[in-house]
């Protein structure tokens, strides 16, 4: 979602320090054109610790940046007591949309950054392989945003192609493909056909890498938090209520279009 508030921000000398998640340096990759680094590589996270003396080098480097736009610690107020204190070049901004504000996140980070216009966010990757296949990939970060499990092997049985799987390394899902660099996977969701999921990480990394969307929301509200792109169908409501029927449709839209 900030990737076109980054691109927005971009200088002659850009780093992004991003979060590792769950498996070391799998958001790393998926920075292009920039110098990417883990923020648990650089020590950022010692600032603002009671009794922790920051290390003398991270100082430095961080001195050395004509400005910093940060959406890390923006919440933590003994970090940005200290890194005032330091005199580092820091720019706070918020990490999460206004709640009950109507504007959709790509957008809120972009206007942050002082951008305008719509944000659509866009990673260029060369498809792993040009497959006659559905990715489907069954789960999200909450088990309350998920289609039910049932309802997407019917799915999978009604599609007109081969279905082939995608989980994460937590998610248990047998014979699913799983590639822990994010970058590596966008390769493999640009070849599909169709990429059809929940409101997910992977569900946004496909629709960034151009492959036709089908993403299922059910309690987030779409229009802040759906998606962006020209290939993109979203479905929303109770998640019981959205049947097999109407994914299925969207998904064939999608095919007879790509075909």
């Amino acid at each position: 979602m900030s990737l076109p508030a980054i691109e927005h921000l971009r200088v002659d000398y850009t780093e992004v320090w991003v979060p590792t998640a769950i498996v070391p340096l799998v958001n790393v990759p998926s920075i292009r054109c920039f110098e990417a680094r883990a923020i648990a590589s650089t020590a950022i996270d010692l600032l603002g610790l009671p009794g922790v003396e920051p290390p003398a080098n991270l100082i430095a480097k961080l001195r050395a940046f004509d400005s910093i736009v940060s959406w890390y610690g923006t919440n933590r107020a003994e970090f940005c007591r200290q890194v005032r204190a330091l005199g580092l070049p820091f720019q706070f901004l918020n990490a999460l949309p206004v709640p009950g504000a109507k504007v959709h996140a790509a957008d809120f980070f972009l206007r942050q950054a002082g951008g305008d216009g719509l944000a659509v966010p866009r990673i260029e990757c060369a498809p792993a392989m040009h497959g006659d296949f559905a990715a489907i990939h069954p789960f999200s970060g909450s088990a309350r945003k998920n289609w039910p499990t049932s309802r997407f092997l019917e799915l999978a049985a009604r599609l007109e192609l081969p279905v082939q799987w995608c989980a994460g390394p937590e998610e248990a899902l047998g014979d699913a493909v799983r590639l822990e660099n994010l970058y590596d996977l966008a390769c493999w969701l640009a070849s599909a056909r169709v990429y059809i999921g929940n409101d997910s990480g992977i569900t946004h990394l496909a629709a960034a890498v151009g492959t036709p969307v089908v993403a299922i929301f059910g309690p987030t509200d779409p229009a802040v938090w759906a998606p962006r792109g020209e290939r993109v169908s979203v479905l929303s409501g109770k998640l019981e209520e959205i049947s097999v029927n109407e994914v299925l449709k969207a998904a064939r839209r999608w095919l007879v279009h790509d075909s």
